[in-house]
């Protein structure tokens, strides 16, 4: 990160407090449990981001790790795909105000999306919705323990489909791994997770 830019941004990214004020209130009640913290955040975007990589955030939220990292590797892309309307929304609007260019945003369930197009991912359990009640951000969306395993196995066959050295960092995601990605490393007691083809 150039030194401009850290001045710029050092502000939003020296704590999740400081980042999560971009957000109403109402979406700051939900970063603990939702939301990506900061220091997880840079770990992750260490790992995953190099110059011209497009890195995809499944189930993106309020665009937090999206953004944050945006701000950590201003060479990569960062894209992040939601179902719900008005995260989107949430997210556009803190990018607005970050003026962040290396980030955007899709409202679609990620099925929808050829996974080939992105080069890695980041994926903080957002499947868990269908089988916690306790998960849940909101009842706007379908929720069923048949959905979570067909999001868990659409999930499986595309990284299964990826090229060699496609990389995902998994946050509080304990499925299986498809053949071939090898855990590079973990941290936060191994509630984050490093992955890679090889």
């Amino acid at each position: 990160m150039s030194k401009d830019i850290q001045i710029e941004y050092s502000k939003y990214i020296e704590s999740d407090a400081a980042f999560n004020r971009l957000y109403p209130t109402d979406m700051q009640l939900l970063a603990k449990r939702h939301w990506t913290p900061i220091h997880i955040t840079e770990l992750a975007v260490e790992f995953l981001a190099s110059k011209g990589s497009r890195i995809l955030d499944i189930g993106s939220g309020v665009g937090k790790f999206c953004l944050a990292g945006a701000c950590y590797a201003l060479d990569a892309q960062f894209v992040g795909v939601e179902q719900r309307k008005y995260l989107i929304d949430h997210a556009q609007k803190a990018q607005r105000t970050l003026g962040i260019h290396n980030a955007s945003f899709i409202n679609a369930n990620f099925t929808q999306l050829n996974l080939r197009e992105f080069d890695h991912f980041y994926f903080f359990n957002s499947f868990e919705e269908n089988i916690d009640l306790g998960d849940r951000i909101d009842e706007s969306i379908g929720y069923s323990s048949s959905l979570y395993q067909y999001y868990t196995r659409y999930l499986y066959v595309g990284l299964h489909r990826m090229p060699k050295r496609t990389k995902i960092a998994t946050y509080h995601y304990f499925g299986e791994m498809p053949k071939g990605y090898d855990l590079v490393d973990s941290y936060s007691n191994g509630d984050l997770n490093f992955w890679e083809k090889k």
